[in-house]
C-alpha cells in the first residue's frame, strides 16, 4: 500500500466554454462523472484560494464559475490521472448530452 505522502497528484486546467457558466446542469454532470472515480477530486476557479470537492453538486454550483473562466482540477488516488483527463474533456466539450 502506498503511503499518503507518496501518492501522486494529477492536475489539469480547462476553459469553461458553457455559455452561462457552471449552473445546475453542468454541475450535476461534472459531479456524476467525478463520482465514477475512486480518486479524491477537487476543483476551483483559477486563482481561487479554496479547492472544492468535485463530488458535491452544491459546492460546485456555489463556486459560481463564469463563462470563460479557467477551471483547475486536481486528483489523487488509484484512477486520478483518468479522472482529471475525463473531467477536462467533459468541460472542454461543453457538457454534451451524451455525458453522464
Amino acid at each position: 500500500m502506498l503511503d499518503k505522502a507518496d501518492e501522486q497528484i494529477f492536475t489539469g486546467s480547462v476553459r469553461l466554454v458553457h455559455a452561462v457558466g457552471m449552473h445546475a446542469r453542468p454541475a450535476v454532470k461534472l459531479t456524476k462523472l467525478a463520482k465514477k472515480f475512486q480518486a479524491q477530486i477537487s476543483v476551483r476557479v483559477a486563482g481561487a484560494p479554496e479547492w472544492i470537492n468535485a463530488k458535491s453538486v452544491a459546492k460546485i454550483m456555489a463556486m459560481r464559475a463564469a463563462h470563460g473562466s479557467t477551471i483547475e482540477i486536481k486528483a489523487s488516488g488509484s484512477d486520478a490521472e483518468a479522472a482529471v483527463a475525463t473531467l477536462v474533456d467533459l468541460i472542454a466539450s461543453d457538457f454534451p448530452d451524451g455525458a453522464p
